[in-house]
């Protein structure tokens, strides 16, 4: 039997230094779901309003992936993920001048261009990792190098929770109630406290850009048209577990970002505050991160078809409880689900872009990170449902349960469709 290493140990340095990307963008996410509670109250907008923080978020990558895979095909793996750093430092820098103007607009821009960055991250660093190594454990590779993400969940809920959550003044007191010149006074103060992690945040990127551009890295393949772009998006086009791979993967991130963002109105539906919502939020991203070992793990004696299908399957049932089950056992509910997810992400990924060419991988990847504008629409869809009954979150009942309870309806519909494409992904492997 072919022992096969995971990572060869000519490239462990090259690989480490692209893994530690994942942990970057999974921080930029993470710190990012709690600010549409954040500025909620501090704008004092409703959930639509407030969720157009992750319209906005993940827009930018739909906008960027694929001018950033006709820039990485024609240059290089490396090249584009400088690119993508400058444009993250950029993004993150930008909310210093949008505190300083208080309009809501500025931070949504900013957040908009700091994910033109993670476009170009994501479209380098996915199929890199994939290609450095064998063919045979490239899924399995991608999973290791994405079980370091969740490490930056947890790192930038840590931030959210300890530097924003917590010092925000509109969160302890009446804020609506207040006089207009007293609002001004917390709205400036708070503001300023959502600035702080993120300009921090663009300094450390610029460290790490001087990281990567100084070190050796593998020669990605650049500049090499081997087919006419019109001959691979027809090739792509054909290839149905692609297609549907693509389609699936933003559903799954659909459902990751409503799981992860209205774990707070839940939480504060059933009486908790944001800080406590948070702490659950925290169990939520350890369950992903143990799950992301764990799963890699038992890629090795599962197919991934199976795999992703079974965790679905389980993640539909923990959904059910999420909507009808109500109270405490509920929000556990919701927190498990974080485990199912864990697998979802690379493994969709990794199997969507089997047997591709360098050429097709390099232009699939870009359809596969445009996906992730499920991240944006999804939970927009779930604030408007959130909003049926009023600004709060349980102004009225949906088949007996209140309509924040019943929102999660959405997430299991990706769970459906996700385990519908593991089924697909089983069969195929089963016909090699």
């Amino acid at each position: 039997m072919k022992n096969t290493p995971v990572v060869p140990k000519s490239i462990l340095l090259p690989f480490i230094l692209i893994t530690s990307l994942f942990a970057l963008w999974g921080f930029a996410n993470a710190v990012t779901d709690p600010m549409v509670t954040a500025f909620k109250k501090v704008l004092e907008l409703d959930n639509f309003q407030a969720s157009l923080v992750q319209l906005a978020f993940y827009g930018g990558y739909f906008t960027m992936a694929l001018p950033a895979a006709l820039f990485i095909r024609k240059y290089s793996y490396k090249v584009g993920i400088i690119i993508g750093l400058t444009l993250y430092a950029t993004g993150a820098l930008l909310f210093y001048p949008a505190a300083v103007t208080e309009q809501f607009f500025f931070f949504l821009a900013g957040l908009y261009i700091l994910t033109f960055g993670l476009a170009f991250l994501e479209t380098s660093a996915n199929p890199y990792i994939l290609a450095m190594g064998d063919q045979e454990t490239a899924t399995q590779r991608l999973n290791l190098a994405q079980a370091f993400n969740p490490v930056g969940n947890i790192l930038g809920l840590l931030v959210a929770q300890q530097f924003v959550l917590k010092k925000l003044q509109s969160d302890n007191v009446d804020f609506s109630a207040l006089p207009e010149s007293e609002k001004a006074v917390i709205t400036t103060a708070d503001l300023m406290v959502i600035r702080d992690p993120y300009v921090i945040l663009g300094l450390v990127v610029i460290g790490v850009l001087v990281l990567i551009a100084v070190n050796k890295m593998p020669k990605g393949k650049g500049g090499e048209m081997h087919m006419p772009l019109s001959k691979v998006f027809g090739s792509l086009i054909k290839k149905g577990i692609y297609v549907e791979g693509v389609i699936t993967q933003a559903f799954y991130v659909g459902a990751q970002i409503m799981c992860w963002t209205y774990i707070y109105q839940y939480a504060e539906a059933i009486g908790l505050s944001a800080e406590e919502a948070g702490t659950y939020q925290f169990f939520a991203f350890v369950c992903f991160f143990l799950g992301r070992f764990i799963c890699t793990f038992l890629l090795k004696y599962v197919d991934s078809g199976k795999l992703l299908m079974g965790l679905s399957v389980l993640a539909i049932l923990f959904t059910l409880g999420t909507i009808f089950i109500t109270g405490i056992v509920g929000l556990y509910s919701l927190v498990a689900i974080s485990f199912c997810m864990s697998l979802m992400f690379p493994t969709i990924y990794g199997v969507a872009l089997e047997g591709l060419t360098e050429d097709e991988s390099k232009i699939g990847a870009a359809g596969l990170v445009m996906a992730i504008v499920g991240g944006a629409l999804m939970p927009t869809l779930q604030g408007m449902v959130l909003d049926l009954g009023g600004i709060g979150y349980s102004d009225l009942q949906i088949l007996g349960v209140s309509e924040v309870n019943f929102s999660f309806v959405l997430p299991l519909l990706c769970f459906v469709i996700i385990a519908i494409y593991g089924k697909r992904v089983s069969s195929k492997h089963q016909q090699v």
